[in-house]
This record gives structure tokens, C-alpha cells and sequence, in this order.
């Protein structure tokens, strides 16, 4: 895995108390999925919508168990508890969110401080799913050294060991897209890749249809861009308005970088230089 655990650490473990500031109520840390076409959904319901979304996705039900592989807080493991599952598992490699997870006392769930490359289950699982882990796989130099595809696809590979054929994985993923053109965008992009998220990279499209197989098979596929813009642009909203709270709890430079990064954020779905993507795949016969 390339990002290790201290760049994990360093990218979600700020403070819990610090998340809780501008994250939604159930510390979802990835796209929601809006209603567009209504401007007074609230970020909760989004993400609420989001999570209900891909249980589907994984087909679901309370007869089945699911792996979430890079679950952080523990957010859609709880929406699919809710939901119904026989169990739920997530793995993650957050000192921080782990315990958080731990906290929550979710019934039919268990989370592990476990490497993605290092986990292995006891049994098979009916469904997987996993919400932009893949995100941290791999870095800008294996990028340009041509390796994206390679180590997209051990992942996929990887994961699908977990399920029988047929099994039904939900995923999604944060994607690059166009880069821009003024030095001042790239240095931004730049930033939140090496100081908010060291060690990642977001993958482009191609790469991961070209990596899923021959393991998986696309069955459906959503782009969400503006569900993304909307969503980080909530965030930042939220971020503004306790700002004098953070700086003197967590200090400028916190408030300074996360404002960084979610301005940039909101502009990169704008201008098209990040998207994002979910899929319904299946794991296909050997």
C-alpha cells in the first residue's frame, strides 16, 4: 500500500472533534449523493442517500455480510447495520478512526486497524464495498513511472479473493480528470496531494476500467461530479464558520490548510480537473 500508516494518520487524524466541526452527523468523509434539483437538501440527507445508495449497489440484505474496505468513521457500515445485514466489517489503517468506530458499539459490525495487502478474512464475504480508498494506492512518482494500472489491478485483484463469483461490490472513487493550466491551480492540486493526502493520488477513469478486469465486470457506473462540488463546497462552508474556533484550538496552520483544500476542491469539480465515480461491479467466473 503506499500511503502508510503515519501518512493515513496524518491525513484523518487531525482530531475526531475537528472532523465533527464540518462533516455531516454521521462523519461521512466522501461524496454525497444530492438531489440536485433541490437546493435545500441537507449535507445529512445527502450522505444518508449516498450510503443507502451503495447498499443497494452491494445488494444487501440481512442475510448477507459486506466488507468495507477503508470504512473511516464506520459511516456506511452504520447506515448498513440500519438497513439490515447479517454482518459488517471494515478495515481501515486511522489509529484515530478505529477507535471512533469502536466507540459507536454498532450492533453486527467489527472494525480492524488492518493493511488492506495484510487482511485476511475468515470466510468469505457476499458483498464489498469501498468508498475512495483506493485513492491512497498509489503515489504521483508509481503514477508517472507507469505503474497505476499495475497497482490498481492487484487491488482489485486482492478483493476479489473476498467473494464468490457472482458477489456484488460497490465502489467509488475520487478521479482525476484535465489538469490546469495556471502554475497557481497545479500548485494548489499539488498541495492537497502532498500535504493533505501524502502518499496518494487520484486515479483517471481509464485506468481502473483497465485494472477491474479480469476479475470484475462494470454492470453500472454513475458519474457524480457536481454531487462532489456541492458536497466539498458544504464542507468548506462549515469549515469558514468555525474558523475562530479552530485556529485557537488546533492553531492557523490547520485552518489554513483545510481551508486550502477545500477551496481548491470546490474549484477543481468546477473547472473539471476532478471527478468522481461509483460503480455496481461483479465479480465474474474464473
Amino acid at each position: 500500500m503506499t500511503s502508510t500508516q503515519a501518512e493515513i494518520d496524518q491525513s484523518y487524524s487531525v482530531s475526531n472533534d475537528f472532523f465533527e466541526l464540518w462533516l455531516d452527523e454521521n462523519m461521512h468523509y466522501t461524496c454525497a449523493v444530492y438531489d440536485l434539483d433541490d437546493p435545500d437538501q441537507t449535507l445529512e440527507q445527502a450522505q444518508e442517500n449516498k450510503a443507502r445508495f451503495l447498499y443497494e449497489l452491494a445488494e444487501m440484505d440481512e442475510t448477507k455480510t459486506i466488507l468495507d474496505i477503508g470504512c473511516g468513521w464506520g459511516s456506511m457500515i452504520d447506515v448498513a447495520t440500519r438497513m439490515g445485514v447479517k454482518r459488517a466489517d471494515g478495515i481501515t489503517l486511522s489509529t484515530e478512526q478505529v477507535e471512533w468506530c469502536h466507540k459507536r458499539n454498532i450492533d453486527n459490525a467489527r472494525f480492524m486497524l488492518k493493511d488492506f495487502y495484510e487482511y485476511e478474512p475468515e470466510e468469505k464475504y457476499d458483498g464489498l464495498v469501498s468508498i475512495c480508498m483506493i485513492d491512497h494506492l498509489c503515489s504521483p512518482k508509481q503514477a508517472r513511472e507507469k505503474q497505476a494500472v499495475k497497482i490498481y489491478r492487484e487491488y482489485f485483484n486482492r478483493a476479489a479473493e473476498w467473494v464468490e463469483p457472482g458477489g456484488a461490490f460497490a465502489f467509488q472513487a475520487i478521479l482525476t480528470d484535465k489538469l490546469p493550466r495556471k502554475r497557481g491551480d497545479l500548485e494548489d492540486l499539488a498541495f492537497t496531494a502532498d500535504v493533505i493526502f501524502p502518499g496518494g493520488r487520484n486515479p483517471r477513469l481509464e485506468e481502473l476500467i483497465m485494472a477491474l478486469r479480469p476479475k470484475w465486470e462494470v454492470e453500472q457506473l454513475w458519474m457524480r461530479r457536481m454531487h462532489y462540488r456541492r458536497t466539498t463546497n458544504e464542507w468548506w462552508t462549515r469549515l469558514k464558520a468555525n474558523e475562530a474556533l479552530i485556529r485557537s484550538k488546533w492553531g492557523d496552520q490547520v485552518y489554513d490548510d483545510y481551508d486550502r483544500y477545500l477551496g481548491t476542491c470546490v474549484k477543481a469539480f468546477d473547472n473539471y480537473w476532478s471527478g468522481l465515480v461509483q460503480m455496481k461491479l461483479r465479480r465474474t467466473t474464473d
